[in-house]
């Protein structure tokens, strides 16, 4: 296996980055998923808009987009695989042990790993905790992620495969590592942007292919909810079983199934949307 690092592709058991790399020792970095299918990544434009967008919330100089197409190239070049989890990494670089910066510059790294395609549909489990929706890294995808650390191993303790967070303000918002869509009335609704939630690159283009509507949500909407699913990168669209107790048989519902068969029409058609 190789990554991308420093400029080029390493051998992934040499490569090796700073033990004072600021996204190592504080946190300070951000990153993207992006799915791979036979060798050619998903949305990259998207998820690239979203690494500028994230880059620039942190106060991090913009990334080179073409050194990290180039990057994204090279590494799924090298490691062929069909359906891959391609992870771009870009860090506060070399730093004090303090949050102050150093003068090093950012550091850059793209890997892939082997990934499966997703069953149709999963448990999720709410999470006391929530999400701060006027945070200074809110809806930026940083690698400040033990939250979603602690909140997913709680999930999969009760056999669940993902976490649900409200925000400060006591509305829904999302998962550790995905976003959320609730069915009330034959209506797909999905927690707002101001609510806290990432703006998800999978959220967005269903927003756009099902005319899924924004809205303001209480957790209650999950007891509610005539069908309940995610969305994330790996997952795409995903029916949800169970929430906590609560049992959704015949999960995916129809509207749930429809939406899964737009997305994979859509996708399929253009891999770049």
């Amino acid at each position: 296996m190789k990554l991308w690092l420093d400029g080029g592709l390493q051998d992934i058991e040499t490569a090796r980055v700073s033990v004072f790399d600021h996204g190592l020792t504080v946190g300070d970095g951000i990153f993207e998923t992006v799915k791979a299918v036979d060798g050619r990544p998903f949305a990259l434009t998207r998820h690239l808009d979203r690494l500028t967008r994230s880059a620039r919330g942190l106060g991090l100089p913009d990334p080179d987009l073409d050194e990290v197409r180039r990057a994204c190239t090279a590494v799924l070049d090298a490691n062929p695989m069909p359906l891959g989890r391609l992870r771009i990494t870009y860090t506060g670089g070399h730093g004090p042990l303090g949050s102050d910066r150093g003068e090093h510059g950012p550091t850059l790294v793209v890997a892939v790993g082997e990934s499966a395609r997703r069953p149709d549909s999963t448990a999720v489990i709410t999470v006391p905790w929530t999400r701060n929706e006027r945070g200074a890294v809110t809806g930026l995808k940083t690698t400040s992620y033990a939250e979603n650390v602690v909140a997913l191993a709680r999930a999969r303790e009760q056999g669940a495969s993902e976490a649900l967070f409200g925000n400060t303000v006591g509305q829904l918002c999302e998962g550790t590592g995905s976003n959320v869509f609730v069915v009330l009335d034959g209506e797909i609704h999905t927690p707002p942007l101001a609510s806290g939630c990432l703006a998800g690159i999978t959220r967005a283009l269903v927003v756009e292919w099902t005319g899924a509507r924004e809205t303001d949500l209480p957790p209650a909407a999950l007891a509610q909810a005539d069908e309940i699913f995610l969305t994330s990168t790996l997952r795409d669209v995903q029916a949800v079983h169970r929430v906590d107790d609560r049992q959704l048989p015949g999960a995916p519902g129809p509207v749930t199934a429809k939406a899964m068969r737009v997305f994979d029409e859509r996708a399929g058609d253009d891999l770049d949307p």
